[in-house]
């Protein structure tokens, strides 16, 4: 008896914890998303032509002409190209820059360049070492043999200008 008069009182526990549970995901949960898709359809819909806009695939563009379901996007100049609304991820403001991946002309023309050539730290020992036994009047004429001829030259590569074209 004693066991079931204790068992007695969780029962409404457990059916409070039921009723909560499904109330904190509500919340948390779907109810923020549903706000999001309310805010974006609402976005997507106040397009006009003339605004620029972030496309899901991240390019950036301004519209040219809006349709039923569809944009027509001008992606650079003389490109147009036809998305659906859906695809507009963002409304760009006017005071934000065009384009983030242009570097500052101030730079340095070293800043540019592109080391394509491989380090061969062993190499400096193997010829620091020729030295000295040189210096010593002893150097052996199996290391000559070993060294090769001609050693490798680093070159630099300037990396291609984004701008032109």
């Amino acid at each position: 008896m004693i066991i079931a008069a204790e068992s007695g009182g969780s029962g409404a526990f457990n059916l409070l914890l039921l009723l909560a549970i499904p109330l904190v995901f509500y919340f948390l949960l779907i109810r923020p998303q549903s706000k999001r898709r309310k805010e974006q359809l609402q976005m997507q819909s106040a397009i006009e032509p003339g605004a620029r806009v972030l496309t899901t695939s991240g390019m950036r563009a301004t519209v040219v002409e809006v349709d039923d379901d569809g944009l027509l996007l001008e992606i650079a100049d003389g490109v147009e190209v036809h998305f659906v609304k859906q695809a507009v991820m963002q409304v760009l403001k006017d005071d934000e820059p065009e384009d983030l991946d242009d570097d500052d002309d101030d730079e340095d023309e070293d800043g540019d360049r592109v080391d394509l050539s491989k380090d061969d730290d062993a190499g400096d020992t193997d010829e620091a070492a020729d030295e000295a036994a040189d210096e010593d009047g002893k150097a052996d004429e199996t290391a000559e043999a070993e060294e090769p001829e001609s050693t490798p030259k680093k070159t630099k590569v300037k990396a291609a200008d984004k701008s032109d074209g």
